[in-house]
């Protein structure tokens, strides 16, 4: 954990003293202080194209008043620094009158370890590993053109220092290890791309040869798309596969049930609060507490302990997500959803894994139900309008379902529908459900956060599929 105040003429007290007096008519704030390292290693077109390392520190010292949200940030953590900060927030609040809540919950539960994922292995041992990946998938022969794989690995400690002296903490890994592959068979090239990470060790997956599974998993994927035929078109039965597809969930519904789309009322959920908005059987939750998951976090950006968050229950909407703001606005409590992408960003309510529940059906009895659909395994590039929930997605693997039997794969399929209608449409939700391999990364409002999505196979009984063949 970093010391915030070893090497510059701000005393800790006088930091105290400042944010106290800067927030004493406010309703809400904190001084969040931060120290970042990370790296990045690419491996392309038989070499190593590129090595990168950074570190930044700095503050962000936040007040907010009623709806009026005061920021300031700097990388120069001194006293004239904090104390001309402190002048700027007060000068913009001077004529709004707050009281300030200092009620934050604490909790002792660490959900990762406080370890640098960066200092664990050398350089050196990290680009030997991306040199095996190279010539471990050109052996399986001349089909395969390129290889491309990289490491991405960062470590962040945080301090939120609040009106009155509390001190919050927090020290967070993040690794990310991503293969890609293009393959070329009579003139035909397919590309396919895997990847895993975590709030953990790179050795986690990297130890015992690891790392091949994430090899073979790309390569599967190219192989698959090498002998798929073009998608069919129109509006038919679509069974989503576990895991990573979940990202539709995300990016179509997740985002329409963040607080602050639902307090200035752009989001289609904000007036459906205690009504039926899904299928029965529908349960989704945005949980902030597994472990070493990529979207969790001991602590959010607030200081507030993150939760498991139910959003839909059977069907039923229940909760937003909520940082500290948009619950006092809307009269309720924050859920731990307050996220930033570092110290130069404000707060704002954020998912962290988001996950529809398990239901009582297989993937195969799905399969059978369906005489003609496609069954989408996985998900690349796709638009999404967050607020209304309207959606196009680019599917990277995906067959052909003919008389429920799982057919050929099918290339160029876009699944094409809004996050509210899609809901209701659930007609089977699997048992299988499935995390994510820990590689997503959500954006909004200029400010990208990791985070982990999860889903049981799910049948969608109408969505229009984009394709090439009608």
């Amino acid at each position: 954990m970093s010391n915030f105040f070893n090497k510059t003429d701000l005393s800790r007290k006088e930091a105290e003293n400042i944010i106290s007096e800067t927030l004493y008519n406010c309703d809400d704030g904190e001084l969040y202080l931060e120290n970042s390292k990370s790296e990045s290693i690419l491996l392309d077109d038989n070499k190593i194209k590129s090595s990168s390392y950074s570190s930044d520190i700095g503050y962000g010292l936040r007040a907010v008043t009623g709806e009026v949200i005061a920021y300031s940030h700097s990388n120069d953590i001194s006293k004239n620094s904090l104390q001309q900060s402190a002048n700027n927030l007060k000068s913009t609040l001077k004529s709004k009158k707050g009281v300030y809540n200092h009620k934050i919950t604490k909790t002792n539960e660490k959900l990762y370890e406080d370890i640098n994922p960066i200092e664990e292995k050398s350089l050196n041992s990290k680009l030997e590993i991306l040199k095996q990946v190279n010539n471990y998938l050109r052996s399986k022969g001349a089909i395969v053109q390129q290889v491309t794989a990289s490491f991405a690995g960062e470590h962040k400690a945080i301090e939120i220092i609040r009106s009155g002296g509390e001190v919050l903490t927090d020290a967070r890994p993040l690794i990310r290890f991503n293969v890609s592959v293009m393959l070329e068979k009579n003139g035909k090239k397919e590309t396919g791309v895997y990847g895993v990470g975590g709030r953990q060790s790179y050795d986690d997956y990297l130890k015992n040869d690891n790392w091949k599974k994430v090899c073979n998993e790309a390569f599967r994927i190219a192989s698959v798309n090498l002998n798929s035929k073009p998608a069919p078109a129109g509006e038919m039965k679509v069974v989503l596969g576990p895991g990573w597809p979940a990202i539709l969930i995300h990016e179509a519904i997740g985002h329409g049930l963040e607080g602050d789309f639902n307090r200035k009322k752009t989001s289609a959920f904000h007036n459906l609060m205690g009504q039926k908005v899904a299928s029965e059987g529908v349960t989704i939750v945005d949980d902030g507490t597994l472990h070493q998951r990529r979207g969790s976090l001991t602590i959010d950006d607030e200081g507030t302990p993150t939760e498991k968050t139910v959003l839909i229950e059977n069907g039923i909407l229940k909760n937003f997500m909520q940082d500290r703001l948009n619950a006092r606005l809307m009269n309720t409590r924050s859920t731990g959803s307050g996220r930033r992408e570092s110290y130069k960003h404000i707060v704002l309510p954020r998912m962290r894994n988001t996950m529809m529940m398990n239901g009582k059906y297989s993937q195969e009895e799905m399969i059978k139900s369906v005489d003609k659909g496609i069954f989408a395994v996985s998900f690349g590039g796709g638009q999404v309008d967050i607020t209304s929930g309207k959606f196009v997605f680019n599917c990277t693997e995906a067959y052909e379902i003919i008389n429920g039997k799982i057919g050929s794969p099918i290339k160029g399929a876009t699944l094409i529908g809004d996050g509210p209608s899609i809901l209701k449409e659930v007609s089977l939700v699997g048992n299988n459900m499935m995390l994510d391999p820990g590689i997503g990364t959500c954006g909004k409002a200029g400010q990208g956060v990791p985070v982990g999505v999860a889903q049981p196979s799910i049948l969608i009984d109408k969505m229009t599929v984009g394709g090439t063949q009608l």
